[in-house]
């Protein structure tokens, strides 16, 4: 098994298939279009707007005689940012706990988890930001001569993670290149054209005949088109530099700071209720996609009518199976209908706690929403923890297994995306997608992580809108209801061409205007 970046931290997939262009020849590609301060695109219709969204405003147009009854979705991620404008208005409260009083007012076991709760976290108020990966703490165990009990060939995963550091030790100089010609580009043309140049829109900049000004904007509207500005770059830099650091690190170990006794898996009551966290921006853009508050400022709706619980359980590296357990369990316990669960890794030592957690969550008919990945392979044959399928090979049926998308059809499934004929039932955009981030602001990235939130907002839409549906017929409607496209499209990973009726079980892109049509048709008969 190969090990590979968890969903969560791999947050810009698209650059490094770009990386090999834009050092090969940086000031030679084509100047791109203007792109327009929003890009909703993920929400629009084929039909209406030519690219392959979700149809959202059709959606609720159908709905327009409906009014919706309230619907949790818990958001397992790095944390959320509840001080965010458009998420203010839609988060989860718990009305049963006083804020801030230190005392755990309602008996769950939890103190003070008034919008939920964080398992990356000490009594004391400290937060752990960086961890491992799996691949790591499985060595470390081998070189303290304790190797784990499933994943024991040691000589294998030093391997692994000597090719693992290998590969960002060498993309490590490539991407310092790139970020310093754009800052050099981006300083001379502040420089020279003060507050006439937007970095966030080189290309409307006028250069005249300035050679090296119009070598720079070329080169900074190329990279901002296919990569991101600045930020997203200087993102990558230090996502390389923290794996290095941290996250390929056997030697780094800072879960002292959470205080549970880390062996005892039937440990829950543990973290504290700081759901924001160090860097909940991951987090942020999750739950912003599903649910920020409809008509905001900024001009990205989420798309349900929910209540956003945040549950803290994904680090800087590989979320822990304890944790996840305990995040589930938190949030079904504590009235979560859906579960968005965009994170993944290749190890999962404590697999049978997660699957314990798995079923529970379905025993309470809680819909589980999980992204598939953004390794470009094929999950039909390349683990992707946590999985729908348990150690005895039962599978659980409340889960949705996500897959990432494009606006182009003629690459409709995003080069990065994982993807299966057997494992992901669904496609949902995910590629160039604008949602919510820290700071009261907006980002756009790249990532399952952002299509499977997509999908759980077209369930939580259904949940919401016609409340009488149970876990199964939401998650079946949106399977059933996924436009189908039996179109020849290059394959993840090695672009072969493929149909893209073989990437995934319903060969679709999830489509709320559908869901919410065959939801009609089965309330109304």
């Amino acid at each position: 098994m190969r090990a590979r970046s968890p969903d969560l931290t791999s947050s810009f997939p698209m650059l490094r298939l770009l990386l090999a262009a834009l050092l090969a020849a940086p000031v030679a590609l084509a100047q791109p279009a203007v792109v327009p301060a929003v890009d909703d695109w993920h929400l629009q219709d084929a039909e209406a707007d030519g690219v392959v969204g979700i149809s959202l405003d059709r959606a609720y147009e159908l709905l327009a005689d409906r009014q919706p009854e309230e619907v949790v979705v818990a958001v397992l991620d790095s944390g959320v940012e509840i001080t965010h404008p458009d998420l203010v208005p839609v988060l989860w409260v718990n009305e049963d706990e006083i804020p801030d009083n230190g005392v755990d007012d309602d008996g769950n076991g939890y103190m003070d988890d008034v919008h939920g709760w964080s398992f990356l976290g000490g009594p004391d108020g400290q937060n752990l930001e960086h961890d491992t990966l799996e691949l790591a703490r499985l060595v470390a165990l081998c070189r303290a001569g304790t190797p784990d009990a499933t994943y024991s060939d040691c000589e294998a995963l030093e391997a692994e993670l000597t090719e693992e550091r290998q590969g960002y030790a060498q993309q490590a100089p490539q991407v310092a290149q790139i970020l310093a010609q754009m800052r050099a580009a981006d300083g001379y043309l502040r420089d020279t054209f003060g507050d006439a140049y937007d970095p966030d829109n080189p290309s409307a900049l006028d250069v005249g005949d300035d050679a090296q000004a119009g070598q720079a904007q070329q080169f900074l509207a190329a990279v901002i088109a296919q990569a991101g500005p600045i930020s997203v770059i200087e993102g990558y830099d230090t996502q390389i530099r923290e794996r290095l650091e941290y996250s390929l690190n056997p030697d780094y170990d800072a879960r002292d700071i959470i205080g549970d006794t880390y062996a005892d898996l039937t440990e829950r009551f543990y973290g504290n209720a700081d759901v924001d966290g160090p860097d909940s921006n991951h987090g942020t853009g999750v739950a912003g996609l599903i649910g920020a508050a409809r008509g905001n400022d900024i001009g990205i709706d989420g798309v349900a009518p929910v209540r956003i619980m945040a549950v803290r359980t994904v680090p800087g590296g590989d979320e822990r199976d304890k944790d996840v357990a305990n995040a589930i369990r938190y949030a079904v316990d504590n009235g979560a209908h859906i579960l968005n669960m965009s994170f993944g890794k290749s190890y999962s030592p404590q697999k049978a706690v997660v699957d314990e957690a798995v079923r529970y969550a379905a025993e309470k008919g809680v819909l589980l929403v999980h992204a598939s990945g953004n390794s470009s392979e094929d999950i039909d044959v390349e683990d992707n923890f946590p999985t729908a399928v348990m150690l005895d090979g039962t599978v659980s049926p409340l889960w949705l297994e996500v897959g990432a998308s494009t606006k182009d059809q003629a690459e409709l499934a995003a080069p990065f995306s994982n993807y299966g004929q057997t494992r992901v039932d669904v496609f949902a955009p995910g590629a160039r997608v604008m949602s919510l981030a820290r700071r009261g602001k907006t980002q756009t990235a790249d990532g399952t992580s952002f299509a499977s939130p997509i999908a759980a907002g077209v369930a939580a839409l259904l949940m919401a809108y016609f409340p009488d549906l149970d876990a199964a017929t939401v998650r079946q409607i949106v399977v059933d209801s996924a436009v189908r496209h039996p179109i020849e499209v290059p394959r993840p990973g090695d672009g072969e061409s493929v149909s893209f009726e073989t990437l995934s079980v319903t060969g679709g892109v999830v489509n709320a205007a559908a869901a919410v049509e065959m939801a009609m048709q089965r309330v109304e008969g």
